[in-house]
């Protein structure tokens, strides 16, 4: 039976041979080797020893080139200082170069490596040297292309130490704006969805403009599409030959994503929404991000400042939570049901009120100036945060509980401000995490993804709640099946507990002034200098079966960029209040029609709020007859004032109406 290292049964290309000299020997973790002038191998090229029965794999990490000179005088004398004078003897030069072990076969006992030929690795070799051999047919996930002239191989990361159990987490760190960090998260999910076999669903956070916008379209229109000739009037740049090739090589379908689905919270008039994705031909494909009181108060850590939230306000913000929220509260002769903040504020005035004319200073053991503090500020946050915190009880939110396979969820915070980005990470990170324990979310796995690590979760400044989100993340989340794809261009100015949980690491080009911190003194000086020259598509790859960084071409992702598709969907202008109504509906039904909605809009004299509530009373419902729908609650509005109270506290109706927005 033939050896597969024999290298009579397989045609590997000797390259060079090891040298092992006094002042530079040998040992388990390095060897050196010549090559001759014209030989083909670099930094970063894999090579492998073949000698008996042992075979040593490593990668090339530094390089030096020698003649018999002792000096640089010799050759000045020699050439009489004129530099441009033929050398009397063509002196010889050898190429030697240094490279890290990977692998040795066999394992035990660990020796040096032998004084033996050098191949070229092959894809065999490749397979051997990055350990990929023992998962790549069950866990692999192509990450890349290893390239040395024109033999590609590919690259696979280990989906058990990527998705986990093992270990989790893939962290990419590069120069802004050489299509690396956006792109390649976007190759790598692409590639999950293709090879990981088990359910996923992923959530993107888009934090900068309109980089995750347009993952549901192509970078390059498909033959006979309306969209052909805006593609070519844009010079909008599709794949090449190349880049098809990569993917065929890698088994991965080099398309867009097919399910994505978008949202985004109000602007403060809570008819539009705040993305850049509104142009006509996307309308109502960005869904409402907006919560209300319950919601919020899980939260209180976060859109309150720590200073006003003693031991004292915390006290009594649980009381609401578990003794006031959604339940029959009796303040003196009045009964209070709080649903929403509008009914938050009518008890805190009943409060006040009852202890004003009681002439009591506590009220269930919490003093005065306690309730006024908690009541200014819960009922500031529906304007601080106005158009994600809602006023009533109409709220939007993530599918929880029915999140689907190999979905893409975007949430775009790009244009709300710190503040409000704190609340949305925090409370969906903390969902995920409440249904992945709990086993309801619809997937049990879930790829969190979250650019400018840089400014989320700096290794200096204050302690945010978004940063001990993301902590959380990077040091549990693989036990429930949640994993954080991160980004930043300045990976030594991130929390080291979050790259250092990170067991999977891209780097794209570097700046050399980040090469020049602490945490690249591992790489050899050849390595950084190559890692601050990377061209477009190359990646260095640590992984955890990899003993050493591997360089990786990836293709460009099928997917449009973020400033291509704002050139081809330019964003409209704000709507007026009736087309806004009206387009947003047109999410239930599309064969609405506007006059309807302007007609109804009419009926409301001009009562903003009124229309707003509404619509969202009808975007949550989703009725069958959206139009019936949206003018029966907009002509119910003197009704509701006079149920119990108010629209906090309504009861079902003997025979409910389905047209009645309010039957249930």
């Amino acid at each position: 039976m033939n050896d597969p290292m024999n290298t009579s049964t397989r045609e590997m290309t000797q390259v060079g041979r090891v040298v092992a000299t006094e002042a530079k020997p040998s040992t388990a973790y390095s060897f050196n080797f010549w090559t001759p002038l014209d030989s083909p191998v670099g930094i970063g090229t894999l090579v492998a020893i073949i000698q008996d029965n042992v075979q040593v794999y490593g990668v090339v990490v530094e390089g030096f080139s020698y003649t018999d000179l002792g000096s640089a005088l010799h050759d000045f004398i020699g050439a009489e200082g004129n530099p441009q004078a033929e050398p009397a003897t063509v002196r010889p030069e050898v190429r030697l170069y240094t490279a890290a072990v990977l692998r040795v076969e066999p394992e035990e006992p660990l020796q040096p490596a032998p004084v033996g030929p050098v191949f070229l690795a092959d894809d065999l070799a490749v397979s051997k040297a990055l350990r990929m051999d023992g998962f790549k047919e069950k866990t692999g996930i192509p990450i890349g292309l290893y390239q040395n002239g024109e033999q590609l191989s590919t690259v696979y990361l280990d989906s058990d130490f990527l998705i986990g159990p093992e270990a989790a987490h893939l962290n990419i760190t590069g120069v802004s704006g050489l299509a690396t960090k956006t792109s390649s998260i976007e190759f790598v999910l692409s590639s999950t969805f293709a090879h990981f076999r088990k359910d996923i669903a992923v959530v993107c956070f888009n934090v900068k403009g309109s980089d995750l916008l347009f993952l549901d379209h192509p970078a390059e229109a498909p033959p006979q599409s309306p969209l052909a000739q805006s593609y070519a009037d844009l010079e909008i740049q599709g794949l090449d030959e190349r880049d098809r090739e990569m993917y065929r090589l890698m088994d991965v379908p080099a398309l867009p994503f097919e399910k994505v689905t978008y949202f985004a919270p109000f602007k403060p008039d809570r008819v539009n929404l705040n993305t850049l994705r509104t142009h006509p031909d996307l309308a109502g494909s960005v869904r409402p991000l907006s919560w209300g009181l319950e919601d919020i108060l899980e939260h209180t850590g976060v859109v309150l400042n720590r200073d006003d939230i003693d031991a004292k306000a915390d006290a009594l913000i649980e009381y609401i939570k578990q003794r006031v929220i959604s339940q029959s509260s009796e303040v003196g002769e009045e009964t209070h049901v709080v649903r929403n903040f509008q009914d938050l504020s009518r008890w805190f005035d009943s409060v006040m009120k009852h202890m004003e004319v009681t002439n009591k200073d506590q009220w269930q053991t919490h003093h005065y100036a306690t309730i006024r503090k908690v009541y200014n500020r819960l009922s500031n946050l529906t304007t601080r945060y106005r158009g994600l915190i809602s006023c009533d009880e109409t709220t939007f939110d993530l599918p929880w509980g029915a999140f689907e396979d190999r979905n893409v969820y975007v949430v775009d915070v790009a244009n709300v401000d710190p503040q409000a980005q704190d609340l949305v990470f925090t409370r969906i990170v903390s969902r995920l995490r409440q249904h992945l324990e709990k086993g309801d979310l619809g997937v049990k796995h879930v790829i969190v993804v979250v650019d400018e690590l840089n400014k989320y979760a700096p290794s200096d400044g204050p302690d945010t709640y978004l940063r001990q989100t993301l902590l959380d993340i990077s040091e549990r989340g693989r036990y429930l099946g949640m994993v954080l794809f991160s980004a930043q261009q300045f990976r030594s100015q991130v929390h080291k507990r979050i790259v250092g949980n990170s067991a999977s690491c891209v780097y794209g080009r570097m700046d050399m002034d980040e090469l020049a911190t602490p945490g690249y003194q591992i790489l050899t000086a050849a390595t950084k200098e190559k890692l601050a020259t990377l061209s477009k598509g190359q990646l260095m790859v640590r992984h955890p079966h990899f003993n050493q960084p591997v360089f990786v071409k990836f293709p460009r992702p099928n997917i449009l960029r973020g400033p291509d598709g704002v050139k081809l969907f330019p964003p409209a202008a704000d709507l007026q209040l009736d087309e806004a109504v009206w387009r947003n509906l047109q999410r239930i039904d599309g064969d609405l029609m506007r006059v309807q909605i302007r007609d109804a809009i009419a009926s409301a004299s001009g009562d903003e709020e009124e229309v707003v509530r509404a619509m969202n009373l009808t975007l949550q419902k989703r009725p069958e007859d959206p139009a019936a729908f949206f003018i029966n609650a907009i002509r119910k509005k003197a009704r509701l004032q006079v149920i119990e109270g108010g629209p906090g506290s309504l009861t079902r109706l003997s025979s409910p109406d389905p047209t009645d927005p309010f039957a249930d």
